[in-house]
């Protein structure tokens, strides 16, 4: 049992890793540098606090990786559950850091040209600008898109959770809220993406599944049945 504990206790401490510099990148830095409707705008918030700006990609790149760890700590914690289950859960998660990671580069873009005036002369400013702000909205469009696997890993994350015996079920069912709400904001974004705002506010509070696993893997850690002990009989 003590093991289990730990593992779940590691798993906690990820999600953490994973969750707490998240919104540093998906909703501080489009906040305080992107001007979706003025490009030279965009590009001088940029310039005038870089370090900022790098930091939130690097928050970006340190949830990203978290995430592909936590997915590793938790298969080993709810394999014996249902395999099946738990190799589609690291799977869709791979799927979703992989997106995650190279829409990255779409933040770093800005950097780039930033600095290659010179290889880039060929561009007028305004023209450098314009890129600049084409390449974040290309990351926003990644950001919106991977919220489809932000949700459907929590799908067999949800069902282990139910089957396993050893979490309580409400989890469970709060994780599979969160898979719905998650989607339903994505195929939003895809479909009618002038709602996605309104959507986004009403799913809001259906995603608090993982923060109850959160609570629970800290305050609880993972308590394994212990099997019943078989009585001795004297020969």
């Amino acid at each position: 049992m003590a093991w289990n504990q730990r593992t779940a206790r590691q798993a906690a401490f990820l999600y953490l890793l994973m969750g707490l510099p998240a919104p540093f990148n998906l909703l501080y830095m489009p906040g305080k540098f992107i001007v979706v409707s003025d490009a030279a705008a965009t590009v001088r918030n940029i310039a005038a606090d870089e370090m900022t700006y790098r930091l939130c990609v690097l928050a970006g790149l340190v949830s990203s990786l978290a995430f592909l760890f936590l997915v590793v700590t938790l298969y080993e914690l709810l394999q014996e559950v249902d395999r099946k289950q738990a190799r589609l859960m690291v799977v869709l998660v791979a799927v979703s850091s992989a997106i995650g990671l190279v829409n990255l580069v779409n933040e770093i873009a800005p950097l780039i040209i930033l600095h290659s005036a010179d290889s880039l002369s060929a561009f007028t400013r305004e023209q450098l600008d314009a890129l600049s702000l084409g390449f974040l909205r290309l990351r926003s469009a990644g950001v919106n898109v991977n919220s489809a696997l932000w949700g459907l890993w929590l799908l067999p994350f949800g069902i282990l959770v139910i089957k396993s015996g050893f979490i309580p079920k409400f989890i469970g069912v709060a994780l599979l809220v969160s898979c719905v709400a998650y989607v339903v904001a994505s195929v939003t974004y895809v479909l009618f993406p002038e709602y996605l705002h309104v959507v986004s506010k009403a799913t809001l509070p259906l995603g608090a599944g993982e923060l109850f696993m959160l609570l629970w893997l800290f305050i609880k850690g993972v308590r394994m049945p212990t099997p019943p002990v078989r009585p001795s009989y004297a020969s």
